[in-house]
């Protein structure tokens, strides 16, 4: 066991960037998904949309953790490298995938019909409406949830520390491992997260009362 120094929390300011880095990869990945599986829930084929059901159920009905294992260990097994980044960047986008999916789901089913009848009875198709009708103003009613679900994303990379990535939460154990310190070492990761999130947090409750105030009006 070893002394606690200044050298030791700058590892864990560094390894914050790989925290912030990953969550960028994970949110990344899972919109592209979540808008294909949103997209595929409100469309009118019936088998494209019992597959994102299925998709949701899921990624939404088992544990993060369990996912990330699967990634990482079961990729190989269909020729994915054996590689923390890539394993923890994919499983935590799918599972992002599947919660956005869900929330931009409730947000174009929240665009009036009305507006989607008379896009259809001047002829529009359905990638044409949804480009040119229902996506532009799904998008302002989608975004509060959508910052408050990045917050949980952040947080959620601390479980890729499980299958060896090395970010805010794995420098933590490392240098605890090292100095015995947990209380000082976890609370000043804790803080990092703190000072990470809190800012999401703040702007996600001003958009959900600036939405509020819009629809009052």
């Amino acid at each position: 066991m070893r002394a606690l120094n200044v050298n030791d929390f700058t590892f864990l300011v560094f390894a914050a960037r790989w925290t912030i880095l990953l969550s960028l990869l994970a949110f990344a990945g899972g919109s592209a998904i979540g808008l294909v599986v949103a997209l595929l829930r409100v469309s009118e084929s019936r088998i494209a949309r019992w597959s994102a059901i299925a998709f949701i159920r899921v990624f939404q009905g088992t544990p993060l953790l369990i996912q990330l294992f699967l990634v990482f260990f079961c990729g190989p097994l269909i020729g994915l490298p054996s590689d923390p980044w890539l394993a923890a960047a994919l499983g935590l986008g799918l599972n992002a995938g599947a919660f956005l999916g869900e929330i931009w789901r409730g947000a174009i089913q929240s665009v009036p019909k009305g507006q989607i009848e008379a896009a259809k009875s001047l002829g529009l198709h359905y990638f044409p409406l949804m480009r040119l009708v229902v996506l532009p103003q799904a998008l302002k009613l989608a975004i509060p949830p959508t910052v408050g679900f990045t917050v949980n994303l952040i947080k959620s990379t601390s479980l890729a520390a499980v299958i060896g990535f090395i970010e805010l939460t794995r420098a933590g154990q490392l240098i605890n491992n090292a100095t015995f310190r947990p209380f000082i070492i976890f609370g000043a990761v804790g803080a990092i997260y703190f000072i990470l999130c809190w800012p999401l947090t703040i702007w996600a409750n001003r958009l959900e009362r600036k939405l509020a105030l819009a629809y009052r009006r």
